[in-house]
């Protein structure tokens, strides 16, 4: 069994060790679980993680409790079906769905998986991100999944969707990307959430004199069914 020494990281640490054990079949032990974070061990969206690699992997876990410094996860067989993790929280729903889709997609399983918390965090790849680039790049490297955005869910509220649905995939395949390419176009949307428009106004006004993105590139956009207040800035090159 593989020993991980948690004080080593924050969650991600966690998230990637799951992902990999599932992935090899290899069981692992963590201990000192976000030792150096100021509210250390397992919070609610590490252990939706963890819930999420279980249900998926038929594991056997131990030390899955609020708090815990110390986890032991022995994988399973992968398989694929209809699942639901609400975090309960406005933990990041992203980071969750990045702990089990290698699993599922190495697997060729068939999954639905719907996911609720927040969508647009500090510090989390947001819904956009994940709809617009990665999984688009994940396609070109043979995933076969679609993808919705249900409701945003902002910090603290949270109270966000999202829905994706993987088809049975061949093993991922090489994906080359040498060279950055030459710029198409340039874009940049407030998303808003109950808050002033005026917020979004300063937010585009600065993108345009930091950035040079033109008028009709720059744009406000409501935040679909947000059962609480929040914004966020997205700019695609």
């Amino acid at each position: 069994m593989l020993e991980i020494d948690g004080q080593a990281g924050g969650g991600q640490l966690l998230r990637t060790a799951l992902a990999l054990s599932l992935c090899t079949g290899e069981p692992f032990r963590i201990e000192r679980i976000r030792a150096k974070r100021s509210r250390p061990g397992l919070m609610r969206q590490h252990l939706t993680a963890v819930q999420a690699a279980r249900e998926i992997g038929a594991a056997r876990v131990t030390g899955d409790a609020p708090g815990s410094a110390t986890l032991e996860f022995v994988p399973g067989l992968v398989r694929g079906g209809d699942y639901h993790w609400p975090i309960g929280t406005a933990g990041s729903t992203t980071l969750v769905l990045q702990t089990v889709l290698p699993a599922l997609w190495l697997a060729g399983v068939t999954a639905s998986l719907r996911l609720e918390g927040g969508t647009h965090n500090p510090l989390a790849p947001s819904a956009d991100f994940l709809e617009h680039s990665f999984l688009p790049l994940m396609q070109r490297m043979g995933l076969r999944a679609s993808f919705a955005l249900q409701r945003h869910g902002f910090f603290p509220a949270g109270g966000g969707a999202l829905k994706i649905d993987i088809d049975a995939s061949e093993a991922p395949g090489p994906l080359h990307l040498p060279e950055r390419g030459a710029q198409q176009g340039l874009s940049a949307t407030a998303l808003m959430s109950s808050i002033p428009g005026r917020v979004g106004e300063r937010e585009l006004d600065a993108v345009r004199r930091l950035l040079g993105v033109a008028d009709e590139h720059r744009h406000i956009r409501q935040a679909i069914h947000s059962p609480g207040p929040g914004n966020a800035l997205m700019v695609r090159v």
